[in-house]
């Protein structure tokens, strides 16, 4: 089977926030957008044949989750991560970012801990900051351009009366898959202080070759309180689509998450979304295969033009994500003003490191996502405008 990766397709007048929010997000429309993280791929044929054989039938009411739908979930982690599930630690939510805000109700009351590493998503932040939650920061350390846990300060976070830590795990933004090292000294810590882990792996599938991502779950011991984020979302491009599962192997916590999505009756998911997920996860495979290869030449296409082209600006390949993380602290710029050169004089809509916490401040976040001309367009007017 062969993919076209390389196929430019028009997103525009779509309702993309990538495309059309431009004028909203960067004061113009005149950028070429690298931002958001979905990717500028046609999704692999097995889901819009699924879909469109859904749409024959011509009526779209309330839906149920269907056996077939766990049992792909399950077969699909056995195979890719070797992580074998029990049907009942599987809870569907509708989407990653509902379950963040979600485990932070269920899991801290107000006024007590949880614990994010920035720079990180910034919903990680939101969903701790809007729900009355104390945040507590546990900054990666940058060392020679990589990233990595302090380990001590986390167990000092810890020892503050933390109740929840937010993993993201492979990291967005910096593009670290942890080893199963780093993965075991986070789990002894939350073991010497009761700590419940959000392990969000949406990410999971994205990993280059050379890198191996260990599902947190599997090294969990009995007692262990992790509650694993997973879906089809990101790895096939069906972001839009929202659907999305848990894996939780404790009980109570299951009723606990249970709950704080029942709260705001947030349960339920339409017939699309259902569909596009079974398919992804049955039928994707070969496609995906195919993506991780044209993602990973691109993001080696890119360190060598930066590398070459832009001595000002340091890049690390990351190890997971279609996401490049740009060091530019030697431009000597302002946040605010490092956002407008690329806006105003490269025409290109990057997202702010800054928006990632204070530890993204001089960075910039670019998505590969897309064809690769794209990406040689976007780093020659960024080498034109630094001359």
């Amino acid at each position: 089977m062969t993919f076209n990766f390389d196929l430019p397709i028009n997103r525009e007048n779509t309702n993309s926030v990538k495309f059309d929010g431009r004028q909203h997000y960067f004061g113009t429309a005149d950028v070429s957008p690298l931002w958001v993280a979905d990717m500028d791929f046609a999704v692999p044929e097995c889901i819009t044949h699924a879909l469109q054989q859904r749409l024959d039938h011509p009526v779209f009411g309330y839906s149920i989750y269907p056996e077939s739908l766990y049992q792909v979930t399950i077969d699909w982690f056995v195979r890719r991560h070797q992580w074998h599930l029990e049907r009942e630690w599987i809870v569907m939510a509708p989407g990653v970012v509902p379950s963040l805000f979600a485990a932070v109700q269920a899991f801290a009351k107000e006024g007590e801990g949880v614990i994010v590493q920035s720079p990180v998503y910034f919903p990680f932040f939101s969903a701790v900051t809007t729900n009355n939650r104390k945040l507590i920061d546990n900054p990666l350390r940058e060392v020679n351009g990589r990233y990595e846990i302090d380990f001590d300060h986390l167990e000092t976070c810890a020892k503050q009366g933390a109740r929840l830590l937010m993993l993201c795990t492979p990291h967005n933004p910096v593009g670290r898959v942890w080893t199963v090292d780093e993965l075991n000294k986070i789990l002894d810590i939350a073991r010497r202080y009761e700590l419940t882990i959000l392990s969000d792996d949406i990410h999971c599938d994205l990993v280059y070759s050379g890198n191996t991502h260990t599902m947190l779950g599997r090294l969990a011991q009995p007692g262990d309180k992790i509650i694993t984020t997973i879906a089809p979302n990101k790895t096939f491009n069906i972001p839009g689509l929202g659907l999305s599962a848990l894996v939780i192997p404790d009980k109570a916590q299951r009723a606990a998450m249970k709950k704080a999505f029942e709260t705001l009756h947030v349960g339920n998911s339409n017939p699309f979304s259902i569909v596009a997920y079974e398919a992804a996860y049955r039928s994707g495979e070969a496609w995906l295969d195919a993506l991780l290869q044209y993602l990973r030449a691109t993001r080696d296409f890119a360190a060598e033009f930066i590398a070459q082209h832009l001595p000002q600006i340091k890049m690390t390949k990351p190890e997971a994500t279609y996401l490049l993380w740009l060091d530019c602290r030697e431009l000597g710029l302002s946040d605010p003003a490092l956002r407008d050169f690329f806006i105003r004089e490269c025409k290109l809509g990057l997202s702010p490191g800054i928006v990632f916490g204070e530890g993204g401040s001089g960075f910039m976040r670019m998505n590969i996502g897309t064809p690769r001309q794209s990406i040689g367009n976007a780093l020659d007017l960024i080498k034109t405008h630094m001359k």
